[in-house]
């Protein structure tokens, strides 16, 4: 998960903040099972009397109550309780909880004994019977009253050594039974008091009602905003993370595109990313809250009926079965899942991109196999994954339902047995729920995150890919100069390869003049022109432009003053004149219309329906090989560079049209350094030197006429050339 979080780290601020919003929703949502038991409990069991002390008590009774209290235990309730009108009243609200429990100890066992002897049952009569033996009344039982007036009269060592034993014989009653009977004793005070129970217990609701809804509604806003706060930082860090990968890849030289593979960099800018921004949008909501809540959860079981922590032990072992079996089962296809996309991406590609040829051959039916087996192969894994995520759901709500079930089971034993109260019990249903539901979220997160750290490793391995070609820290700016070319026995090979793709290369492309190449297909024509824009960087010896090592140039300002015509012609959605202009923004339409003419493509643009405003369709597939090549070849004019570099770009032309367009071309660039590699002799034929290279290797050079004299290979060209024609 680090992987995919690491991509956020900027803004860390607001992971910290909601990480503190989640904690805070934790504590709403958490705290509302507790008001839930404190409603049914106290709001409706005991009639809204939240402690076993009463805040108001009569007089009478107060008296009553301190003849079963030590004097430490008096001292201490005369401390809190003051006597107004006949009434005494506590101020429950200035106490803390320590001196709430000091005060709870002091007062249950008499009230208990005050309850009991008030009360007319059997603990009333033997405790009657006991205080009838002490007075020594002839006349039978005393009644209630007279019980009070004899504790009164009766020496005060007397009185505490018989409410010593009597207290002792009630520590063996359980301490629920003890707040049952306060409580008890506080509603019938409150009766003799004239207040209006039902109207308390109203209160209480009302009072009950308030804060949950407090609660619901500020855990329903911190959800929201948790929400909005994913969703934000998601689309920031994906944006963020695509800019990157872009930027990346655009430095990239060829070598690493080779390596990773175009229609991988493709999943990896666009799926891959898309990974990590939906595990980023669901990350907080569930890989943080569901731990959070499950251990706040677990807490509160604890806390609140240990007895019965067992239950949600058997539910989140069941639980963490069902998910191990689904990681052992799942997780290899889900892992699987992005190389499949990644096939699938390929094949599309090269089906699409290759249409034309697929046609001409007759090949339909195949790639249509080839494509129906990678889709085939992606489908059966998706279904597998989405199946184990189906069969998951509804096990995971068994498992719940049946825990709700089990706990029902037990509590209803223990409230039978008075250890247990219905509304903890039903706090405690909802706290089992929230810890199963979080073990849940956690294993849908088990499922989602190995994908997305899948994906983020992909991403980062572009990201932390070395990158072959940069610039020096001291880079230098071109000099000026007309753009002269110098290989210095350069040497290259292609990263793997055993062998030399270039040998001891060494020549020189003068200002002003043009230097040709050629020879058979594969002798590294292409490769050689490459190394000027540092496509790839020599091995061995350097190439200088003005003087100055390309290695030693920023490679930006190499480039902006290279002509470069590939020999396929790549054009971009458009129109014709945001094509030409693609090398030199800032070309007015005079020159835009200048590179067309020498180019010759002046007189097909003069005949589409808005001339140089005609729309380009993605990568110029709406107009023809040769126009697409002209097109090129006038965005390099455009330009306005020192240095030309045509690789063979002249083949998609007729001969007519290459002949005027050499012309032309001489003409309007006669200051500028040409470099041409071609195929026909006729392209080359006027060049002011050409180079003859076989195997890697520049075995002749000179003038046409030089070479059909002195070499072989170059004689060999030219009369399969024109015996052809």
């Amino acid at each position: 998960m680090f992987k995919v979080l690491k991509f956020a780290k900027d803004k860390w601020y607001i992971v910290v903040f909601i990480i503190l919003l989640l904690f805070v929703q934790v504590f709403c949502e958490l705290t509302l099972p507790d008001y839930t038991s404190d409603i049914v409990d106290v709001g409706i069991q005991s009639k809204g009397v939240e402690y076993p002390i009463p805040e108001k008590v009569t007089a009478d009774t107060f008296d009553k109550l301190e003849l079963f209290m030590t004097n430490e235990e008096k001292q201490l309730v005369e401390k809190y309780y003051v006597e107004k009108a006949e009434v005494f009243k506590a101020d429950f609200n200035n106490l803390s909880d320590e001196k709430m429990s000091e005060l709870k100890t002091a007062m249950l066992a008499p009230e208990s004994l005050v309850l009991t002897l008030s009360s007319g049952g059997d603990g009333s009569a033997a405790l009657i019977g006991m205080l009838t033996q002490v007075s020594g009344s002839a006349s039978g039982d005393l009644s209630v009253e007279e019980c009070f007036s004899v504790l009164k009269s009766m020496p005060d060592a007397q009185r505490d050594e018989m409410c010593a034993a009597l207290k002792k014989q009630m520590e063996a009653y359980p301490e629920y039974m003890l707040e049952a009977a306060g409580v008890s004793f506080v509603q019938t005070e409150y009766e003799k008091l004239d207040i209006d129970m039902h109207h308390y217990q109203m209160n209480y609701l009302k009072k009950m009602a308030v804060k949950m809804l407090t609660l619901a509604v500020l855990a329903l806003l911190i959800s929201i905003v948790v929400g909005f706060l994913s969703s934000r930082l998601a689309a920031y860090t994906a944006k963020d993370v695509r800019r990157k990968v872009f930027s990346k890849v655009m430095s990239f030289s060829n070598a690493e595109i080779n390596e990773f593979a175009t229609s991988s960099l493709i999943t990896r800018c666009t799926n891959d990313v898309q990974q990590v921004q939906m595990v980023l949008t669901v990350f907080f909501r569930i890989v943080v809250f569901a731990p959070i809540m499950g251990g706040g959860a677990i807490l509160k079981v604890l806390h609140n009926a240990a007895s019965m922590g067992w239950t949600v032990v058997v539910a989140v072992a069941a639980v963490i079965f069902v998910i191990a079996i689904l990681m052992i089962v799942a997780m290899p296809k889900f892992k699987m899942m992005q190389k499949l996309i990644d096939g699938l991406n390929l094949v599309s590609r090269e089906i699409l991109t290759g249409l034309p040829v697929i046609r001409a051959f007759g090949r339909e039916e195949h790639e249509e196999k080839r494509f129906d087996k990678a889709s085939k192969d992606l489908m059966s894994t998706q279904l597998f994954t989405s199946g184990s995520m189906a069969l998951m759901l509804p096990t995971m709500m068994f498992i719940m339902n049946g825990v709700s079930v089990l706990i029902v089971w037990v509590g209803a034993g223990k409230i039978d047995a008075g250890s247990l109260q219905v509304g903890e019990m039903m706090a405690f249903i909802v706290y089992a729920i929230h810890i199963v539901m979080s073990f849940l979220f956690i294993s849908v997160v088990a499922i989602i995150l190995p994908r997305a750290a899948v994906a983020a490793d992909r991403i980062d391995e572009v990201l932390t890919s070395k990158t072959l070609i940069l610039d020096k820290d001291d880079a230098v700016d071109i000099p000026s100069g007309k753009g002269e070319i110098k290989f210095s026995h350069v040497s290259f090979a292609y990263p793997g390869a055993d062998e030399d793709a270039l040998s001891d290369i060494d020549f020189t492309a003068e200002g002003g003049k043009t230097t040709a190449i050629i020879g058979s297909t594969g002798c590294g024509k292409s490769t050689l022109i490459n190394l000027i824009p540092r496509l790839y960087d020599v091995r061995e010896g350097s190439i200088t432009i003005d003087g100055v090592d390309i290695r030693d140039v920023r490679m930006k300002e190499l480039r902006k003053e290279i002509g470069f015509v590939p020999q396929k012609g790549t054009l971009f959605s458009g129109t014709i004149a945001s094509n030409i202009r693609f090398g030199n923004e800032n070309a007015s339409d005079a020159e835009v219309e200048d590179a067309a003419n020498i180019a010759q493509a002046t007189e097909f643009i003069e005949e589409k329906e808005n001339k140089y405003d005609f729309s380009v369709a993605q990568g110029g597939n709406n107009v023809s090989g040769g126009q697409k090549q002209r097109l090129a070849i006038a965005r390099a004019i455009a330009k306005k560079p020192k240095v030309y570099i045509f690789d063979d770009s002249f083949s998609a032309l007729d001969y007519k049209t290459d002949a005027a367009l050499r012309r032309a071309l001489k003409e309007k660039v006669k200051d500028a350094t040409v470099i041409i590699v071609a195929q026909r002799i006729s392209t080359i034929m006027h060049a002011d030197k050409i180079l003859v290279l076989e195997d890697g290797k520049i075995v002749d050079s000179g003038t046409h006429d030089e070479l059909m004299k002195n070499s072989e290979i170059y004689q060999q060209i030219a009369e399969s050339q024109i015996a052809k024609s």
